[in-house]
């Protein structure tokens, strides 16, 4: 080995806000120390006694012990250089990188010229320290250096004047991010926030692009008249460059789960939350921390954090919360169908009814009734008023102008007809997409199918995109694969398709088809759909492409009250379920049209009012109408189990009205679709013996009867039983011949 490659080093970074080593700012260097790693026990033992290290066992070149000796020896010469500088007090931290003979070493900066000299100089110390040189002239000449360089630019992060709230998480920090802003704006403040969007300033962009980082903060923050922060913060510029201010007055944290691992030297799911604890290390102290409180990861981070804790769970049995309370915090959850905050010692303070909060989508939404708890929490944590806060809960939609690529519902009408749900969402890991499946399922009406569109960027794990289609194959009946071409990642398309294949095949799924960008899997989707089907597509850089080409070929998008009505309707209700079971309480039959027809003159088109309104003429002995009305019904679509009943009952007025021939043809449609419904066999056998066809009818009933009794003396005879039905058959046929 070349001495110079003894150490080096191999990047250096100023992170200009609270960082993941440090709550103020930090210069960061990654060094190779390959020469230290391989150095020989007694060489190493030797320099640690000169540098005064602790713990001077150097372990065995490449083990274990051996990089926890070369952190402690870096740390001490960093410590040591400084000193010799002048600086007596000195934060540093030192961690072990990416590969095995890296070190990541971070101390406290005021200047920025400090951080260029000290890694300037490191690398030759540790180089010649390595080599024998004497330790005392070495740091001396270090030091001096570092003495004499110009301190440079001040390094100092943003100190806010107005309130701000930090929001990080993996899943829903952007959609948590704009509902309290939106918050702050119906509490009457001039509000701005940043995020993966852009900046923007009441509503409106002023700069556009991804500012989930540091700069966003800033522009928020110096943006004119802005009386109210909200920042979405994601790891990236977090690990890369620090936060954007020095403090907050409340800190959010969603949920951690498996997202960009594997990069920044983040491999597993504690260490990405240690990156995400970050914001919470400086609010406040009379600030508020907003935790997750079914979040294991999530919730651990009160015991760093510098605010009070307000945890937020979907559970309002959940231990977290009863921790918070014992905290002095607050916490917040539903109760009984409300969203309510409770405190120690009080009542539940309950803010709006949960139907009344249109982001969570009827309920189906899980993820989002957690983003409309923590963004609650924190609108209060900040000082808004509860009446601000409950009515801005109310008036944000996840809509394509408050919320867009977040669970953005839409109605299509088919060329092939009929109509479609399609939902777009930057779903983009497994969280991500269990919700968006979660969503898509429950908007899905009996009969119909959900096709899900996957696709995700490159710059995930293979595990993570095998575990994706996996997922996607339990969740959806037709799976269609589209790509995102501009988010690849040093990846191909092929490499993305085939570990998503492989994960559908995990569950015995195939794609259906491939696409090679958004804009042409929804064509495919939209080709391949049938009336009532849900499209859910992972959407990410086509968004607002696929929202406008939608909405000019004839879609519309779907309101808190559209979505409600589909959402009843997948559950196999009508959303006037109770005013139709109030038409069959009343005794009075023609009470009963009366009321059906009232309720037709509000759903002329709806298919199971149709129904309602026949069954009532059919009971009130007015067989001709009722017919009608049964045409009527199944003319328009009508999901089962209706529309099979109404054809049922059709078949059995037809009989009553003679029409033997028609109620025959109808029963044996039925028959053969619904082969084990014995309601369907017995109406038959009523036609068939009008008919004269009394061998027929026995043999239906009896064959059915025998088919699907569980008493235990038909299971007793059932050989018995079963050749004398077939006996009956064979002797129907011999007649007929």
């Amino acid at each position: 080995m070349a001495d110079s490659d003894a150490a080096q080093v191999l990047g250096a970074r100023i992170l200009r806000g609270p960082n993941l080593y440090f709550t103020r700012p930090a210069a960061k260097l990654t060094l190779g120390v390959p020469g230290f790693v391989a150095a020989s026990v007694p060489q190493l033992t030797s320099l640690a006694h000169d540098l005064g290290v602790r713990g001077r066992d150097p372990g065995e070149p490449g083990s274990e012990g051996r990089r926890g000796f070369v952190l402690r020896v870096v740390e001490r010469v960093v410590r040591l250089v400084m000193r010799e500088a002048g600086v007596v007090r000195i934060g540093v931290r030192v961690r072990a990188g990416a590969g095995p003979d890296e070190v990541v070493v971070a101390f406290a900066l005021n200047h920025a010229g400090r951080a260029r000299v000290i890694a300037d100089v490191l690398a030759p110390v540790l180089h010649d320290l390595l080599a024998g040189q004497l330790v005392t002239p070495t740091l001396a000449a270090a030091g001096a250096r570092v003495r004499a360089e110009p301190p440079g630019e001040r390094v100092r992060a943003l100190r806010p004047k107005v309130p701000v709230v930090a929001v990080t998480g993996t899943n829903g920090k952007t959609t948590t991010t704009r509902l309290i802003a939106h918050l702050g704006m119906t509490a009457g403040l001039r509000t701005g926030w940043s995020s993966t969007d852009g900046v923007l300033v009441q509503g409106e962009v002023v700069e556009s692009g991804d500012y989930s980082g540091p700069g966003g903060a800033r522009a928020v923050l110096e943006a004119p008249g802005v009386q109210f922060g909200v920042l979405e913060t994601a790891r990236g510029g977090m690990l890369w460059r620090g936060l954007g201010t020095a403090y907050n007055d409340v800190s959010v944290v969603t949920n951690v789960s498996a997202d960009h691992l594997g990069m920044d030297g983040i491999d597993t799911l504690d260490q990405l939350a240690e990156v995400k604890a970050i914001i919470t290390k400086i609010t406040k102290p009379e600030g508020w921390v907003v935790l997750n409180g079914d979040d294991p990861r999530v919730w651990a981070m009160r015991s760093t954090a510098g605010g009070r804790p307000w945890c937020f769970s979907l559970d309002p049995g959940s231990p977290s919360l009863r921790e918070a309370l014992d905290a002095h915090g607050r916490g917040i959850t539903v109760l009984d169908g409300d969203i309510a905050v409770l405190e120690q010692g009080a009542s539940p303070v309950r803010l709006v009814s949960l139907v009344d909060v249109p982001m969570t989508l009827s309920g189906l939404s899980e993820h989002n009734i957690a983003n409309a708890l923590a963004g609650a929490a924190a609108g209060l944590g900040a000082g808004l008023s509860r009446d601000a806060v409950a009515q801005g809960l109310r008036t944000f939609t996840p809509d394509h102008r408050l919320n867009p690529g977040r669970m953005n519902i839409y109605t299509v009408t088919l060329p092939q007809g009929g109509t479609a749900t399609v939902v777009l969402d930057m779903a983009h890991n497994e969280a991500g997409l269990e919700a968006l499946l979660r969503v898509g399922r429950g908007l899905v009406r009996p009969g119909s199918q959900l096709q899900l569109g996957l696709g995700t960027g490159g710059d995930r794990t293979d595990e993570i995109l095998v575990r994706m289609g996996e997922l996607a194959g339990l969740g959806a009946d037709r799976v269609q694969i589209q790509h995102k071409e501009h988010y690849l990642r040093g990846r191909s398309m092929q490499d993305l398709e085939s570990l998503m294949r492989q994960g559908l095949s995990h569950v015995g799924v195939l794609p259906t088809a491939s696409w090679p960008d958004e804009f042409s899997g929804l064509t495919g989707l939209l080709g391949a759909a049938h009336d009532g089907d849900v499209l859910a597509l992972m959407t990410h850089s086509h968004w607002a492409q696929l929202h406008h080409w939608l909405m000019t070929h004839g879609a519309t998008a779907d309101d808190a009250a559209a979505v409600r009505r589909k959402a009843v309707a997948a559950r196999g209700e009508h959303e006037a379920e109770a005013e139709i079971a109030a038409v069959w309480a009343l005794d009075d039959a023609d009470a009963r049209i009366d009321a059906a027809s009232a309720l037709h003159q509000r759903f002329p088109k709806d298919g199971r009012v149709r129904y309602e309104l026949a069954g009532t003429l059919d009971s009130a002995g007015r067989e001709a109408e009722a017919l009608e009305w049964y045409d009527r019904a199944v003319g328009v679509r009508l999901d089962e189990p209706y529309r099979h009943r109404a054809l049922l009952q059709q078949a059995s007025t037809l009989r009553h009205l003679g029409r033997l021939e028609e109620s025959l043809a109808i029963l044996d449609t039925l028959l053969r679709d619904y082969p084990d419904n014995s309601a369907v066999v017995l109406f038959r056998a009523l036609t068939l013996h009008d008919l004269g066809r009394d061998t027929e009818a026995l043999r239906d009933t009896a064959t059915q009867l025998v088919t699907i009794s569980a008493e235990p003396d038909v299971q007793r005879y059932l050989n018995s039983l079963t050749r004398f039905t077939s006996e009956i058959a064979e002797r129907s046929r011999t007649a007929r011949d």
